[in-house]
């Protein structure tokens, strides 16, 4: 079996692990403000409802970047696409450690149009929308590099193998964040989360090229790319996809579930902070077990379908199976605002966290499943519009619970059945997962 892998070759990991690090330097430079989150309201005083709308700002960019970024990388291919992602969300990251000196110049402009925000918050509001246009791009290019890379029956693996770096980003920044901040404050812990992006760029430049021209990939591991049936490569416009119920499939999928993964992310350190009382020092090893416990379910939900797969089940059955057992995972995660013990609450957030990445692996997949590689970036992109109008939904209703209540036990019901509700609409959709008819 080595010699045979040994002759077929392998770099088409390599490639995958340039998108694990991706998508880590990603989550890093997105989860630092929530990581700081309680430092940041005691410095310039936020409301939950400011803090609430820094998010939405985030979102909204993130929504709308998602939907330009899958044409993008569509038009631009996967190499000049996925550079292009991330010198931009770099080049915010870095700019959110001069958010008040930003806020300062742009306030008057908010002011004129009647949004009375402080300086600091106007500051966070522009840089948070900044790095969620540019943070768009990533999964977008990253899906669209597995459709090129990978044959089918290994594309949920690498997806969940660099999906699992979201897990990894957010398991880093817990034990990076507190250290920077002790040494040099919050303005270097944006500064040096963020320079990393672009030393990213540079070796993705100098490793990535088409499979069919890349003097790394033998003959074998070119013909195991190419063993699917070949797709015609055409560029489809937006109203060719939308008619279609699995595009509609997979846009539920995620605005339904995507929202859940971005209250794990932007509210869990407050939720640590307010209910057990920790400080910026004492959450990072409850993060860090949450997001390592993650990243094995990212890793696990992939390798199930495509385990399931390898034994003989069908595509259809392999995905929704793996995606059922993620769903029945996040239930307890109801039960998690009213445990008394700081670890039964980490474990049951833990559980609900790694089968949500599970699930995720396994919804991105289902792209291309149903798509022609021409498409994929283009479905994805619809799918994280979607995802990002029901992550500002969620922020502004998570913000608005919390100032008004201060409990977060609806919010822990609302995210327990999320992914139940969205599996049945998927299965009603695509009850076979059949290959869109695109004219």
């Amino acid at each position: 079996m080595a010699g045979a892998v040994s002759r077929v070759g392998y770099y088409r990991w390599v490639i995958c692990g340039l998108l694990f690090f991706a998508a880590t330097i990603n989550y890093v430079d997105r989860q630092v403000i929530g990581i700081l989150k309680p430092t940041l309201q005691a410095e310039f005083g936020w409301s939950e409802l400011d803090y609430g709308d820094i998010v939405f700002a985030f979102q909204l960019a993130y929504g709308l970047g998602f939907l330009v970024a899958g044409r993008v990388m569509d038009w631009l291919g996967t190499r000049r696409g996925f550079a292009l992602a991330i010198v931009l969300w770099s080049l915010a990251a870095v700019g959110h450690a001069e958010a008040i000196v930003i806020g300062e110049h742009v306030q008057p402009l908010f002011t004129a149009i009647g949004l009375g925000y402080s300086v600091s918050v106007t500051g966070f509001l522009v840089v948070r929308f900044l790095l969620g246009l540019g943070e768009a791009g990533n999964f977008p290019a990253a899906i669209k590099t597995v459709a090129e890379w990978f044959p089918r029956r290994e594309r949920a693996l690498a997806t969940g193998i660099f999906n699992s770096g979201t897990n990894i980003g957010a398991l880093v920044t817990p034990i990076v964040v507190p250290v920077i901040v002790a040494r040099w404050g919050w303005y270097w812990a944006f500064v040096l989360t963020g320079i990393v992006g672009f030393a990213w760029v540079g070796a993705w430049w100098l490793l990535y090229g088409p499979p069919d021209r890349h003097p790394r990939v033998s003959a074998e591991e070119l013909a195991l790319i190419r063993s699917d049936p070949q797709e015609p490569q055409r560029r489809l416009p937006y109203r060719a996809l939308l008619p279609h119920r699995q595009a509609w499939a997979f846009i539920v999928g995620k605005f339904l579930t995507d929202p859940v993964w971005w209250l794990y992310l932007f509210w869990i350190p407050d939720f640590l902070h307010r209910n057990y009382g920790l400080n910026l020092a004492g959450m990072g090893l409850p993060l860090v077990v949450i997001y390592l416990v993650a990243d094995i379910g990212s890793i696990g939900g992939g390798w199930l379908s495509s385990r399931l797969i390898g034994h003989g089940w069908s595509v259809n059955a392999s995905r929704k199976t793996a995606m059922l057992v993620m769903a029945l995972a996040v239930v307890p995660i109801v039960f998690a605002s009213n445990v008394q013990h700081l670890w039964v609450a980490v474990a049951l957030i833990a559980i609900a966290a790694s089968a949500h990445q599970g699930w995720s692996a396994n919804l991105f997949t289902l792209t291309s499943d149903m798509f022609p590689k021409s498409a994929v970036g283009s479905v994805v992109g619809l799918g994280g519009l979607a995802g990002s109008i029901g992550g500002m939904l969620i922020a502004k209703v998570t913000a608005y619970l919390l100032q008004t209540t201060g409990s977060y036990v609806p919010v822990f019901l609302m995210a327990g059945f999320m992914y139940l509700i969205a599996l049945a609409i998927i299965h009603l959709l695509v009850p076979r997962l059949e290959p869109a008819k695109i004219e």
